[in-house]
């Protein structure tokens, strides 16, 4: 049943890259929907997620849970080896504002991993219960439709070739079968997830935040762009809020 579901995983994610690919002459609207569901989906569905899973008080250091500090850790990350490849490209002659492709392949990824986790989560669902596999599934399709947007926005937005995107999305969109078919062998232990998702979210975060949104409205400073990503935030507070 879990491996069923996904399928439907895979058919929502291919829809959301799909949508991002008819809309590049409104390409400032796509950035800002991009933002908006990448924030909303860190600090309403990653974030919790990953401070549930990664267990409670006894799970910290210095004071700071684990999963905080991964998220931290996940954002600093992304900073760090984003300035490292511009400083590398800026010292053969690129423009300083020059997009690093590696950054778009690494975030696009990322975003694989991410939905390889859901998959296992779906899976794990499951095994404990009919009505919690059906609460884990309602989430999973219904935000694999802001994971293939953003993963082929992201690969497009740091100068990677389409070809290259439709390959990351396409990997995007299996990742959930693949992982709820691995449930199948084994059960993944929640505090590493939770550990994982925590350091997603963080990398998430830096890419909506310093790239995305500043993109979005670098020429096109207008309240439609605006509006998309308060409108995408809200998309995903609406999907966490059915699925509970």
């Amino acid at each position: 049943m879990a491996v069923i579901v996904a399928l439907g995983a895979f058919l929502m994610t291919l829809a959301g890259g799909w949508t991002a690919q008819r809309v590049t002459d409104r390409r400032h609207l796509v950035l800002g929907l991009a933002g908006g569901l990448m924030l909303g989906v860190v600090g309403l569905d990653l974030l919790p997620e990953a401070l549930h899973a990664a267990g409670g008080p006894g799970n910290e250091v210095f004071g700071v849970p684990l999963a905080l500090l991964l998220f931290v850790a996940g954002f600093l990350v992304a900073h760090v080896v984003e300035r490292g490849l511009a400083v590398r490209q800026a010292a053969h002659g690129a423009e300083d504002h020059a997009r690093t492709p590696q950054v778009g392949l690494t975030a696009a990824a990322a975003m694989v991993g991410h939905s390889l986790a859901d998959g296992v989560a779906l899976g794990a669902a499951f095994q404990v219960g009919g009505g919690m596999g059906v609460a884990v599934a309602l989430a999973v399709i219904t935000h694999d439709f802001a994971d293939g947007f953003n993963t082929y926005t992201l690969t497009r937005l740091y100068g990677n070739a389409r070809r290259k995107a439709l390959w990351m999305l396409f990997a995007d969109a299996v990742a959930p079968v693949v992982g709820a078919a691995s449930t199948l062998l084994f059960t993944l232990p929640e505090e590493p997830l939770g550990a994982y998702l925590g350091f997603f979210g963080g990398v998430l975060l830096y890419l909506a935040a310093a790239e995305i949104l500043p993109e979005a409205h670098h020429k096109h400073p207008a309240l439609s762009t605006l509006m998309c990503t308060v409108g995408g935030v809200a998309g995903i507070w609406l999907v966490v809020g059915i699925a509970e």
